[in-house]
């Protein structure tokens, strides 16, 4: 039994929408002719969406990463009730109030039922589960522990959840403080310096450097201000067509790496990223290789991926994790010791999750150390700026004040 998505007409002429199951897509037209709808649109879940994925995962259909943690949680936590996994699909799907989830989870499903094992049925939605997700499930059902590899993988997918959420709410604030000191620098030229300005042409008297510099900044953000703010839109525009060239996206993401606290950021973030999936694959039995190559595409930065496909090429040839990453020179010290304790002890997978947690701590105290750092530096050059505009304001009332009381 398959799964459709159907848009139809109830009796009142208002458009419905939603997925019902059956063998064909006229089995399902006549079941939404028994409900009294007339339908319109009836097309298989999976050709559906497997046409949106054809253009990328870009305009594929997506949930939310809460969403995904809490279907992989409930799907761990049916099969570990023995529950057959196309049930657990269905259970899943019928105890979500999200259209998208359901209609996922019944695609999912249809493929299933088709014959084909979870992972398969998961490739039909590759903007939703992606390569890692897939891996693992697929490695959980050779190995006959699904329930124990869904639960990491909800693990997992919240910790991706609190990391994101971190990085999201530390950029809040820098980017507060920046426009909010471009927006009062900006007043302050536009509407109050001028104003001053003109009351200090009537005095006829000489105005101290500092004045002028003010009043040439002034004047120059009346006339050109608009045209620089076009000119920032249209740089950043430019900006981001130059991205999309991968060569041109490894030379910024390699000087990204090279800016004070930023690349620190972004190297222990990649790190933080590649440990834990590292970590997830290979504790789910997927082959040393296999999960160096996976681990490399979630990697965000550019250069930092390049630096671990060199390294799986070592490894393939013959060499040790350890030495291997080593020699890309991108990854921590501490990080390669513990790995190579691993290896040598035999416990690579345990020395894999303490170095998992360890990155995201130092991640997480970057991201703190980061903020310390960026908000007083902000707040310094608002008031240096502010500072500027009332000294250059001042300076010729006190000069008039001190030349008519001499």
């Amino acid at each position: 039994m398959a799964a459709f998505e159907y848009v139809a007409l109830d009796a009142k002429g208002k458009q419905k929408k939603g997925v019902l199951e059956g063998d064909t897509a006229r089995q399902i037209r006549q079941q939404l002719r028994e409900k009294q709808l007339t339908p319109l649109d009836v097309n298989h879940i999976g050709d559906a969406h497997r046409k949106k994925d054809k253009g990328g995962s870009f305009f594929g259909p997506k949930i939310s990463v809460s969403d995904l943690a809490l279907v992989t949680r409930q799907l761990a936590t049916l099969v570990r009730a023995a529950l057959p996994i196309e049930e657990s699909l269905k259970a899943v799907a019928e105890q979500t109030d999200k259209a998208k989830v359901k209609t996922i989870m019944l695609g999912v499903r249809a493929k299933v039922m088709e014959g084909h094992t979870l992972a398969d049925g998961l490739s039909e939605f590759p903007s939703v589960f992606n390569e890692l997700y897939r891996s693992m499930v697929a490695a959980g059902e050779r190995a006959g522990h699904l329930d124990k590899v869904l639960n990491r993988l909800a693990d997992y997918t919240e910790r991706r959840q609190k990391i994101s959420t971190k990085v999201s709410a530390a950029m809040v604030y820098p980017i507060v403080l920046i426009l909010v000191a471009v927006g009062v620098v900006a007043g302050l030229m536009v509407f109050a310096v001028p104003k001053v300005v003109e009351q200090f042409q009537h005095m006829g008297e000489e105005l101290p450097t500092i004045t002028k510099v003010l009043i040439g900044l002034s004047d120059f953000t009346i006339s050109y201000g608009v045209y620089v703010l076009i000119a920032a839109v249209l740089l950043m525009f430019g900006f981001k067509m130059w991205l999309r060239k991968d060569e041109n996206r490894l030379r910024w993401h390699a000087t990204i790496l090279k800016i004070p606290v930023i690349g620190r950021l972004s190297k222990n973030l990649n790190t933080a990223q590649f440990a834990s999936t590292m970590n997830i694959l290979h504790s789910s039995g997927v082959p040393l290789l296999e999960a160096m190559n996976i681990g490399g595409k979630v990697l965000s930065n550019l250069k930092m991926r390049k630096a671990i496909n060199e390294a799986a090429v070592k490894v393939r040839e013959g060499g040790s994790l350890k030495m291997a990453l080593q020699q890309t020179g991108e990854f921590p010290p501490m990080m390669i010791h513990m790995i190579g304790s691993g290896e040598a002890s035999g416990e690579l997978e345990h020395m894999l999750e303490q170095v998992s947690e360890n990155q995201e701590t130092l991640f997480e105290n970057s991201i703190d150390v980061a903020l310390n750092i960026m908000g007083p530096l902000i707040i310094l050059a608002l008031g240096g700026m502010v500072m500027f505009i009332v000294a250059a304001m001042m300076l010729p009332i006190f000069e008039m004040t001190n030349s008519i009381t001499s």
